[in-house]
C-alpha cells in the first residue's frame, strides 16, 4: 500500500496502533509473570530462569540488528517490491504469534524453555523492527505523526492492561497453585496479537522509493553476479558500521540513555512485583495480577498525554513521569515498613498512581523516536529508520538482558528458594530493596539525560524546514543564526560539517558532544 496521499485519520492511527496489543501485552506479560512462572511452576531456580530471559534477549538483540538492515534494504528485491520492505515482515509475523504458546507448556526441562523463547523473542523482533518504522514512512507531519504515536500507545496501554488483568482472572479461577492458567492466557492472546498484525498490515502504506533506491533496485534486478565472500564480509562490515554511526547522533544518545534507563526501571518494577506482593506483603498472585492491571488509568492518560506531547514537548512528560514513579516507590517501601490495616487498599492507591506515571514513561520515548531519522538526514542525507530502530531494539534487549539476570542472581543469592510459599527474612528483604531502591536508581539516572535533552516541536520543525531548504538547493552559508545553532545541538555537528556530498564520509569528528 505506496500511497502518501492518504490521510491520518484516526481509525487509521488505530490500526496502525494495534500491533502494539502485542508489544505492550506480550513484554508486559514476559516481564510480570514469565520469571514467576518458571520459579514456582517449572521448578526452575531464580538463575535458571533469569538466565532464559537473558541469553534468549541477547541472541535476538544481535539478531535485531540484522532484521534493521534487512528491512531498509528489502526494496531491492521482487518481494519487498510487492509486500513492502517493512509491511511484508507484518504479514509473516502475524501466523507466527502462536508460538507465544510454546513457553507456557509445563513439564519441559531448561533447553525446551530456552530455545521456545528465543523463538518467540526473534518473531516479535521480526514484527517490531519494521512496524516501528511505519510512521517516519507515513508522514512527515509532526502532529500527523504525533496521532499516530498517540494511538499506538493508547493501544499498548490496553493490551498492559489485558496482560495483567487477564491472568489475574484466569489465576483467580484456576488457583494461585494450578499453571494451566497461563496456558489458557498463552492461547488467548496468541489469537488477539496475530489478528492486531495482519489489521496494522493491511491500513499502513510505505513511502515512495526516491530516485536512488530506484536506481538500486534496477541495477540490482538486472545484476546476475552472485556475491562472494569477500563482498558479503565487506556488506556485514558496511552494517556494523551503520549502526555504531547512528550513536554519532547526539540526540539520538540521548534518547537512548533516556529510554534504557527508564525501561529497564520499569522492568525491574514487574519482574519483582509479584514477588513483593506475595512474599513481602502477604498478598495472593491474584491480587498482584489486579494491582498490575490498574495499567487500564493508563489508556485515557495516553490521550492526556498526546496533547501535552503537542503543547509542552517531550521533557515535561519525562519529568512527570519520572517524578511520579519515584515518589510511587517510595510510597511502597513506607507501606512495606509500616504495614497499616488497610494495606490492601493503599497498595491499590499507590499502584494507581504508579500506573499514571508508568503509561506517561511507556509513551514518550517512542513518540520522539520518528524525529530521530530526520536528525540523521541532516547529517547523512539518507532515511534509516530501520537501522535507528534495530539499534534501539537490541541496546533495550541487551540491557533487558542484563538487567533480568541480575535480578535472578540477586534474588537467588539473596536466598530465594524456588517452589517455596515462604520466604526467609533476608530473601523478603532483598525482594523489596531490588523492587525499590534498583527503580529509582534507574529513573534518577534517566531524569538527569533528560534535563539536557533539546529535542522539541519547535526544534525540530525548524531542523526539516533546513533540510527541505538544503534538499531544494538551497546554500549552507545562507543558514540564519537559529538555525544553524539548533541543528548543531540536536545532531551534534558543526553546521559546516553536515550535508556533505554524498560520496564523501560522514565525518567522525563531532563538536557538540
Amino acid at each position: 500500500m505506496k500511497n502518501t496521499t492518504k490521510r491520518i485519520t484516526i481509525p487509521r492511527s488505530i490500526g496502525y496502533g494495534l500491533t502494539d496489543i502485542m508489544g505492550g501485552g506480550a513484554f508486559t506479560i514476559i516481564s510480570a509473570w514469565l520469571l514467576y512462572y518458571y520459579t514456582t511452576f517449572v521448578g526452575l531456580t531464580p538463575v535458571e530462569g533469569a538466565s532464559i530471559i537473558a541469553i534468549a534477549r541477547i541472541v535476538d538483540a544481535v539478531v535485531s540488528l540484522a532484521i534493521g538492515s534487512i528491512t531498509d534494504n528489502l526494496y531491492k528485491y521482487k518481494i519487498g517490491r510487492k509486500f513492502g520492505r517493512r509491511r511484508f515482515f507484518l504479514l509473516i509475523g502475524s501466523p507466527l504469534m502462536f508460538t507465544y504458546i510454546l513457553l507456557w507448556v509445563t513439564g519441559m526441562n531448561y533447553w525446551y524453555y530456552l530455545l521456545s523463547y528465543l523463538l518467540f523473542e526473534i518473531v516479535m523482533a521480526l514484527v517490531l523492527i519494521p512496524w516501528e518504522t511505519l510512521p517516519s514512512e507515513m508522514t512527515k507531519d509532526f502532529n500527523d505523526r504525533t496521532k499516530l504515536s498517540t494511538a499506538r500507545m493508547f493501544l499498548s496501554g490496553l493490551g498492559v492492561f489485558l496482560a495483567t488483568f487477564i491472568p489475574g482472572r484466569l489465576i483467580a479461577f484456576f488457583g494461585d497453585n494450578n499453571g494451566y492458567a497461563y496456558f489458557i492466557n498463552a492461547v488467548f492472546f496468541a489469537i488477539i496479537f496475530a489478528i492486531c498484525i495482519f489489521i496494522s498490515y493491511k491500513v499502513t502504506w510505505e513511502k515512495e522509493l526516491s530516485p536512488e533506491e530506484e536506481e538500486e533496485w534496477i541495477a540490482s534486478s538486472k545484476s546476475k553476479d552472485k556475491k562472494g565472500f569477500k563482498e558479503l564480509y565487506a556488506t556485514f562490515v558496511s552494517t556494523l558500521k551503520d549502526y555504531f554511526s547512528t550513536l554519532k547522533i547526539k540526540s539520538f544518545r540521548k534518547h537512548l540513555m533516556i529510554y534504557l534507563f527508564s525501561y529497564t526501571a520499569k522492568d525491574v518494577f514487574n519482574a519483582v512485583f509479584v514477588y513483593f506482593c506475595v512474599f513481602a506483603l502477604s498478598i495472593s498472585s491474584s491480587l498482584a495480577g489486579d494491582m498490575l492491571s490498574l495499567s487500564i488509568i493508563g489508556v485515557p492518560i495516553t490521550i492526556l498525554a498526546g496533547y501535552l506531547m503537542v503543547k509542552f514537548g517531550p521533557n515535561s512528560l519525562y519529568k512527570m513521569s519520572y517524578l511520579m514513579m519515584i515518589f510511587c516507590l517510595a510510597a511502597f517501601y513506607a507501606v512495606y515498613l509500616i504495614k497499616p490495616e488497610s494495606l490492601i487498599m493503599y497498595v491499590f492507591i499507590i499502584s494507581a498512581f504508579y500506573q499514571v506515571g508508568r503509561s506517561i514513561l511507556d509513551f514518550t520515548p517512542w513518540n520522539v523516536f520518528p524525529f530521530i531519522p530526520d536528525i540523521d538526514e541532516i547529517v547523512t542525507r539518507q532515511r534509516r529508520e530501520g537501522v535507528f530502530a534495530a539499534v534501539m531494539t537490541f541496546t533495550r534487549k541487551s540491557t533487558v538482558a542484563l538487567a533480568t539476570f541480575f535480578v535472578g542472581i540477586v534474588l537467588q543469592f539473596g536466598g530465594f528458594t524456588a517452589g517455596q510459599s515462604t520466604q526467609s527474612p533476608q530473601a523478603v528483604q532483598t525482594i523489596v530493596y531490588t523492587l525499590v531502591f534498583g527503580s529509582t536508581l534507574l529513573l534518577v539516572a534517566a531524569l538527569l539525560v533528560v534535563f539536557t535533552f533539546k529535542l522539541n516541536k519547535k526544534t525540530h520543525r525548524i531542523l526539516v524546514n533546513e533540510v527541505e531548504r538544503l534538499k531544494n538547493n538551497g546554500e549552507k552559508k545562507d543558514v540564519d543564526p537559529e538555525t544553524r545553532e539548533i541543528v548543531e545541538v540536536l545532531t551534534g555537528y558543526n553546521y559546516d560539517d553536515i550535508w556533505e556530498e554524498k560520496e564523501k564520509e560522514i565525518p567522525v569528528k563531532t563538536a557538540c558532544g
